[in-house]
């Protein structure tokens, strides 16, 4: 059975994509707990679908959006851009996520959701795992090895970080090293904890990690789980839940935590309960997040929960910047279901509904001069409908995304190698896939 990585999708589908999604119909159920049971066993999830694929902190007045930053670059022409995908490598198992080590070496990484990261060199899988930590994973439904970052100086730094959850269905996020004398691969007894996030549903985990352009480590978690955030973890200071985290890794390790906290993070003095380690509040499932490495913007895909999916930015300098959720879906209100109060929340820069797919996965903004058609622009896609959007990240507010393609593919995560080319995987398939723009 192919893993429901969110809702990541909700049941409810338009005719037209009933046929190409025959392949994931057996997971398209409602949100409900794994089907990898836990110890104790998580609380029955209730309320409407919910996705993924996967006290409240103002910023500003009523429909503000995070602050603005200069736009370096020229502006980005959807129009008429039309995208083709190409099968890179096949044979993976459940494939959710896609990046590059940074480290000049060209490779990229695949984390299978099982619990093992794959190695593509040369546009070859690979077939000894980079890492394999099966063992320590609950697996199936939105649970799974989910994330992956390298630290920027390495293999200097021969740490690499990643986001799971363990086999009660809790999650970590711990670093591993290469093993001496083998770039190829890591250390799997070399695990150091980070940080532990306790789960009360098996839904709605995040599980998204990247470093920003101020080398500091950013870690997505959903709401929790269940639906329509019933805890109201997405909105709550006292809990990790419906976050974007940031902390400092280089710090010593026989500290505890083994991490510290950037003395600019919004609530760094901890007060009146405030968990030091938010950055960010008021997401749902926020699946995939990049940086832009040219203006270093955080691009967020937030999965929705039954009618809107919504792409959010954050600047370098929005720490505190409050997205909305549970009282917002993309720019439309949630609790209450009309009238909700906007005020001191950032509004999403895109949506769209659920007649054009039902989990964002998010995307990446495209910096490579050798693909003119492309550069400058955002690139971002659905897993359950498996279309392709593009957009200009230039400026700030609303703007609408354009159509570029339509795969009919699972696609769970999309990521770019080090030379700026776009990937993608699929998840239903088990391949990588390359993004690229018609004609070149």
């Amino acid at each position: 059975m192919i893993p429901r990585l969110s809702r990541l999708w909700p049941p409810r589908l338009s005719p037209r994509r009933l046929v190409p999604l025959a392949i994931v119909a057996v997971v398209l159920a409602a949100c409900s707990p794994s089907v990898v049971p836990t110890s104790p066993p998580a609380p029955v999830a209730t309320g409407h679908p919910s996705a993924s694929p996967l006290a409240t902190a103002t910023n500003g007045a009523a429909g503000a959006t995070p602050s603005a930053s200069p736009a370096p670059f020229a502006a980005f022409d959807p129009t008429g851009v039309k995208l083709v995908v190409r099968v890179v490598v096949a044979g993976l198992d459940s494939p959710v996520e896609v990046t590059s080590a940074e480290d000049g070496s060209g490779r990229l990484f695949v984390v299978e959701q099982a619990g093992r990261i794959r190695l593509v060199t040369d546009g070859k899988l690979v077939q000894r795992p980079f890492l394999d930590i099966v063992g320590r994973i609950s697996s199936g439904g939105e649970r799974g090895l989910l994330g992956l970052a390298f630290h920027p100086d390495f293999p200097t730094d021969p740490r690499l970080f990643v986001d799971y959850t363990d086999r009660d269905g809790n999650t970590v996020v711990s670093s591993f090293t290469l093993k001496p004398g083998d770039p190829d691969a890591a250390d799997a007894d070399s695990e150091d904890v980070l940080l532990r996030v306790d789960q009360p549903y098996a839904n709605h985990n995040g599980g998204a990690l990247v470093f920003g352009t101020d080398g500091l480590l950013y870690i997505a978690t959903g709401d929790g789980g269940s639906g329509g955030d019933s805890q109201g973890n997405g909105q709550r200071l006292d809990t990790l839940l419906g976050k974007i985290l940031r902390i400092d890794v280089d710090v010593a390790t026989d500290q505890d935590p083994p991490y510290s906290i950037p003395s600019d993070n919004p609530y760094a003095d901890g007060a009146d309960g405030a968990r030091p380690e938010i950055w960010l509040i008021g997401l749902r499932n926020p699946w995939r997040m990049r940086v832009d490495q040219a203006t270093g913007n955080l691009w967020i895909g937030d999965v929705g929960q039954d009618r809107w999916e919504e792409i959010d930015v954050a600047h370098p300098d929005d720490g505190g910047t409050n997205y909305g959720w549970n009282r917002m879906e993309g720019f439309h209100c949630f609790k209450p279901a009309d009238g909700c109060d906007e005020r001191g929340l950032a509004l999403p820069v895109a949506e769209y509904d659920h007649d054009l797919g039902c989990a964002v996965i998010g995307g990446v903004v495209v910096r490579d001069p050798d693909q003119p058609a492309l550069n400058g622009g955002y690139v971002f896609g659905d897993a359950c409908s498996g279309n392709l959007w593009v957009m200009d990240p230039a400026g700030d507010g609303r703007r609408e995304p354009v159509l570029a393609a339509q795969t009919e593919r699972t696609i769970s995560a999309i990521g770019q190698g080090e030379d700026g080319t776009v990937y993608a995987t699929d998840l239903g398939r088990g391949e990588l896939i390359e993004i690229s723009a018609a004609g070149g």
